[in-house]
């Protein structure tokens, strides 16, 4: 039997980059798997396709509380039960700090919907799924834009650290189910390929001297979804860039 036969995971945010190489990992070591996006129907359906008969695709964007209550219930629906979560889901512009009047009320307002709102309400659903497993878990992708003050926008970093503490706080109350994070630094993703750079200056400081690859996550978060007394952990994985800056 594979590791994590049996068992079922969530991955929202899958139909590409992190979310889609944490998805194939977990379907490739024997999860079921729900892959999931928020508009990008096509890629999903194809992620789903490529990880085969364990996996399906369910198109809900995370900010909409139905939606996102509707994931959760199909997903239980078709598959009886709810292992593992994992809050991949997050959106970002980039925002230059300096400019308070660049950051706009609609793009404050969307980077928290999604990216805390979404993913918080999203744990709540399925959490008394999650009590029911004998390994409940959730890992929640953040940055290290939650515990250094930089990122793609003010709003942005304010968000991930509030993940970053959603994941102690939950990790704290809530056992026997598991709360971790990764928290990685800039990643090479088609989100940020034109983020020339920014990639250019990891390279430049960062004492591994390159981006984060989807993979580099993918490896962060089985570690902690194997190590079973990790609870309440930000595992940082950037290259040590913070180290350096």
């Amino acid at each position: 039997m594979a590791e994590f036969t049996d068992r079922v995971a969530i991955v929202t945010g899958s139909s590409s980059g992190i979310g889609e190489t944490i998805a194939k990992t977990l379907g490739a070591l024997g999860a079921h798997v729900v892959v999931n996006s928020a508009t990008s129907v096509e890629a999903g359906k194809r992620v789903a396709s490529e990880i085969g008969s364990n996996a399906t695709y369910i198109q809900a964007d995370i900010a909409d509380k139905q939606a996102g209550q509707r994931l959760i219930d199909e997903t239980v629906s078709r598959y009886g039960r709810l292992d593992i979560l994992i809050n991949n889901a997050g959106w970002t512009t980039l925002v230059d700090h300096r400019n308070l009047d660049a950051l706009t009320d609609d793009i404050f307002d969307k980077t928290f919907d999604v990216n805390v709102t979404g993913t918080w309400m999203l744990t709540k659903y399925a959490l008394e799924h999650l009590k029911k497993s004998d390994a409940g878990n959730v890992v929640t992708i953040t940055s290290i834009a939650g515990v250094r003050p930089v990122g793609s926008s003010i709003a942005y970093a304010m968000s991930k650290a509030a993940l970053n503490h959603m994941t102690l706080l939950l990790a704290k109350s809530h056992s026997p189910v598991r709360f971790n994070a990764v928290a990685p630094g800039l990643v090479e993703t088609p989100w940020t390929k034109d983020w020339q750079n920014q990639h250019d200056g990891v390279r430049a400081i960062a004492p591994l001297h390159r981006s984060a690859t989807p993979q580099d996550c993918a490896e962060a978060t089985l570690a902690l979804l194997r190590n079973t007394y990790a609870t309440g952990q930000i595992l940082v994985v950037d290259g040590g860039l913070t180290l350096a800056m």
